[in-house]
């Protein structure tokens, strides 16, 4: 059984558009004033990363709450690479896992990383298909 996203982007005039998402928050997208636009709203390259980032994340908070580990802060930096040529795309992406903590659990927190990264995150699993990715986890003891 195969389940289906479907989503409604309308235009609002100009260079802006609105999403609908299954959460019922909606969401812009504008292009920015160098493309026309009047940047009052997401880009939708950028957008692509903070659906990793916040795919990967999402299995990564899980995980933490499941084993019991403690952390003061965790972000995720990604750092992606353009191609010049258009259609342009990432064709390399750099994903870092910045963990901040007083008793930070080295070992399990990259076992959840892993976890994401190779089995749980199929945002990661699309980005495969086009960009070399490159994983690191950035442990910050306090």
């Amino acid at each position: 059984m195969s389940t289906t996203n479907h989503i409604t982007t309308k235009w609002l005039g100009n260079m802006a558009f609105e999403s609908n998402n299954p959460s019922g928050q909606n969401l812009k997208i504008d292009a920015g004033p160098e493309n026309g636009g009047e940047g009052e709203g997401f880009r939708p390259k950028a957008l692509m990363l903070s659906s990793l980032a916040g795919c990967s994340g999402l299995d990564v908070a899980s995980l933490i709450k499941k084993m019991k580990l403690e952390v003061a802060n965790f972000s995720i930096e990604t750092i992606a690479n353009l191609t010049d040529e258009h259609p342009k795309y990432y064709d390399t992406v750099t994903i870092e896992y910045h963990f901040h903590g007083s008793n930070l659990s080295e070992e399990k927190l990259q076992k959840a990383v892993d976890l994401s990264v190779e089995k749980y995150c199929g945002v990661m699993e699309m980005f495969r298909k086009f960009a070399t990715l490159e994983i690191k986890t950035i442990f910050h003891h306090e």
